[in-house]
């Protein structure tokens, strides 16, 4: 026979617990509430294990406090994007060769210039090689000249018709006109630099007195006076008053020849002196062979300074036709046609391009001119015979 034990021993938690729960009253008991079981679900062996869905609370990332390292700098605001913002203008530069020609066209019979002649008139060939040209314009403008005197101790008739001609050409300037005078025997002497006081220029010719030497170095004059007008912008005119003889220049004929054909934009007239005094000692059988070639080589100078530069040569024999060609050279500087053509060879090699300009009609033939009477005209078409090309390294 199982015997109890006397005593059941509990646990001094239960017993205390116990002891608490009999120490409440009745409403203190019945005021707690009472919470439902958690209904547990189902096992689920493909959810796995399960995990606590409370609250989780982020710890934040402990900040670093570095004194030394400076904040990061703003960003900078966006400008509004503005074309050409400061106005500034730009250009680009591109060699291109552009040529510009003065023309004259004169009567044969009255030395008037033609006008009205537009740019399908000009056939301007360069190198034998048709050019299109671009633009035709009319030009009327003051002058700027070099009087360039012969005053040596040879003969009083050529000074004397050089003192006329070069006052003729006075009494012709504008106000607006600027002229110098310089004078040569065996070296140069320069009266009076550009000026368009005519006072100035007048007293200037005054001058010329008492010649000083007899030798008459034209090659090195003109060569100098080419190389200082080079050196002025724009249009220039040597307006040469001499016999054209050379005694004993430095400069040879070839290197004058190609100082002429080297310097841009000149234009030179010549006027020879002593025609009718070299004419009545011819006659008489007082100029020998070699004076009388000497005196045409002279003339043939003249008149090809003149031709290579698109300018005009006069030999007068009176006083009396000196306004008369002087008239022809103000028509010729005064008014003339200035052409701008591309040349179709634009390289820049420095070599001489040799030009020639004619007119044609618009079916290409070559231009006729009739008067009133329908009689035909001749006419003459002045330029200078080529230029000189530039180098790369200009």
């Amino acid at each position: 026979m199982m015997t109890l034990p006397s005593r059941i021993h509990l646990p001094v938690p239960i017993v205390l617990l116990a002891l608490g729960l009999s120490l409440l009253p009745p409403a203190a008991l019945a005021q707690q509430p009472q919470t439902p079981p958690q209904q547990q679900k189902p096992a689920d062996d493909s959810a796995g294990p399960d995990t606590d869905t409370g609250t989780i609370i982020l710890k934040k990332k402990k900040e670093t406090d570095d004194s030394n390292t400076p904040p990061p700098a703003p960003a900078a605001p966006v400008e509004p994007k503005v074309k050409n913002p400061n106005n500034e203008t730009y250009s680009i530069r591109v060699d291109v060769p552009i040529v510009n020609l003065d023309v004259n066209v004169i009567l044969d019979k009255t030395h008037q210039f033609v006008p009205g002649l537009k740019a399908p008139n000009f056939l301007v060939l360069e190198d034998g090689v048709p050019q299109q040209v671009q633009s035709v314009r009319m030009a009327q403008a003051p002058i700027t000249a070099v009087m360039l005197l012969e005053f040596a101790a040879n003969s009083y008739y050529f000074i004397q018709d050089m003192q006329n001609a070069s006052f003729s050409f006075f009494q012709t300037l504008r106000p607006e006109d600027y002229i110098a005078v310089i004078t040569y025997d065996l070296r140069t002497h320069i009266l009076t630099d550009f000026t368009n006081d005519k006072n100035v220029v007048g007293g200037a010719l005054s001058s010329l007195m008492i010649p000083g030497f007899s030798d008459t170095n034209l090659f090195d004059a003109l060569y100098e006076t080419l190389d200082r007008t080079s050196r002025i912008e724009g249009r220039k005119y040597i307006i040469l008053i001499g016999t054209g003889r050379d005694t004993f220049s430095r400069i040879t004929l070839d290197k004058i020849l190609a100082k002429v054909k080297a310097t841009q934009n000149v234009t030179i007239f010549t006027i020879g002196t002593g025609a009718l005094v070299r004419e009545m000692v011819d006659a008489r059988g007082g100029m020998g062979s070699i004076a009388r070639l000497d005196y045409l080589q002279a003339d043939n100078q003249m008149k090809t300074f003149a031709r290579m530069t698109g300018g005009l040569s006069f030999n007068p024999m009176f006083q009396g036709a000196l306004p008369d060609v002087f008239a022809q050279i103000n028509d010729s500087i005064r008014n003339q046609y200035v052409l701008t053509y591309r040349p179709t060879n634009n390289k820049n090699d420095g070599s001489y391009r040799r030009i020639q300009v004619k007119l044609v009609d618009n079916e290409g033939h070559p231009l006729q001119m009739q008067d009133e009477k329908h009689k035909p005209l001749k006419y003459s078409v002045v330029a200078r015979d080529g230029y000189r090309a530039k180098n790369e390294v200009e």
